[in-house]
């Protein structure tokens, strides 16, 4: 049997249509549904390419626009107690990313909506109108206790969506107005709009950001991110926070063996040559959908690769193509995690990245008069929710 040559595995792999910007290009089987569908080969020829824009949505439809749905929260601050999160609270303005990142963890969770983790999570946004509400009465609350609040950690709180509904700068606002401490993770520029009231919380040490940068390949990053800002951008953004004040550093995350690894450092030196301070990475996570989803990609876009990559991942995994144990879930295991991580260390050394942390302030806390958490009677002097000391 004769081998197959690089260009016709490369027309094997490109029989799908590929929908432009979007990372996934299936709506994979969510794992709580009763039924389960396979496809299979019926003996009729594939359409052409140009004949269909979507695989599986039919001839003549048009690609899956985004949309953008209002859905009041019940509650706004998540809470975790994982030993691999920085943070013990955060807050998500939005369920979903049109960014469309084809290895985005937060994936999974679309199917607890009976949504697909695949196209739906890219096009099928909702939008917290009544996030800062929430939060404003969360932090009001007599049992509070203040630390940080980590902003964007599911999905990015700067995503295309935030120009009109502006709730992430909402939600600053109210931390603005509570002095409570928040750290915000995107990828997008538009955060740079709310220089004006990070940096003068950052004066009082109240506010840092990262800015996730993975590759500075624009081509990578084109099929990895369709619709998040382009890298240079990116540390253009980093420069600009830095040159306002703002404590930023660079999430090289995540770290995905023979497809951006080998960029790792020059994103560090880019970033640290920008402005920023610190550092961190994360290996590819591929739990439950987002597995079939980021093969999927990789057949596509890297078909040469595509099963060399997949082994890698896998011996950093335990032989499985996730592991989700606290420990070894953001780094891994083995000989390849441990190159990536002394990689990583060695050039955050050689770069003074992280030589001193950022820690916030949590006591400069205090409830705001007007947002006492219940009317209370009329008093010849109002002290506010909580009394005056002096």
């Amino acid at each position: 049997m004769r081998g197959t040559l690089p260009d016709e595995e490369t027309r094997v792999a490109f029989h799908r249509p590929t929908l432009k910007g979007r990372g996934a290009q299936l709506s994979p089987q969510v794992r709580f549904d009763a039924f389960s569908r396979e496809e299979v080969d019926d003996g009729w020829p594939v359409p052409d390419q140009s004949a269909r824009e979507t695989a599986g949505a039919g001839a003549n439809a048009p690609p899956p626009r985004t949309a953008v749905t209002a859905q009041s929260a019940k509650s706004i601050i998540s809470r975790n107690r994982s030993p691999d999160l920085p943070f013990n609270q955060s807050a998500n303005p939005y369920y979903g990313c049109e960014h469309g990142c084809a290895y985005c963890y937060a994936r999974p969770t679309y199917a607890y909506w009976g949504l697909s983790p695949g196209l739906d999570f890219e096009t099928r946004i909702f939008a917290k109108p009544n996030a800062a509400e929430l939060l404003r009465a969360a932090l009001a609350r007599p049992g509070y206790v203040c630390e940080t609040l980590a902003i964007g950690t599911n999905t990015d709180a700067y995503q295309p969506a935030e120009r009109e509904w502006k709730i992430t700068r909402a939600l600053i606002e109210v931390c603005a107005d509570f002095n409570q401490p928040v750290a915000l993770i995107t990828k997008s520029a538009l955060v740079e709009r709310d220089i004006d009231i990070l940096s003068a919380m950052a004066g009082r040490g109240l506010a840092k950001v990262y800015i996730s940068v993975p590759t500075l390949d624009p081509e990578c990053a084109r099929l990895l991110e369709p619709r998040a800002a382009a890298p240079y951008r990116r540390i253009e953004t980093i420069r600009a926070l830095a040159a306002a004040g703002i404590p930023v550093g660079i999430m090289t995350a995540p770290v995905i063996p023979m497809v951006n690894d080998s960029g790792m450092e020059a994103a560090l030196e880019a970033a640290r040559a920008a402005g920023a301070t610190e550092a961190a990475y994360g290996l590819l996570r591929l739990a439950h959908e987002l597995k079939d989803i980021f093969r999927d990609w990789l057949e596509r876009h890297m078909p040469l690769r595509a099963a060399h990559v997949m082994s890698v991942i896998q011996q950093m995994r335990g032989g499985a193509d996730n592991d989700a144990r606290f420990g070894v879930r953001m780094k891994g295991e083995g000989i390849f995690a441990e190159l990536i991580a002394q990689r990583f260390e060695k050039a955050c050394r050689r770069l003074g990245l992280n030589a001193r942390h950022c820690d916030l302030e949590v006591s400069r806390f205090r409830v705001p008069q007007s947002a006492s958490p219940r009317p209370r009677k009329a008093r010849a002097v109002d002290d506010g929710p909580q009394l005056a000391l002096f």
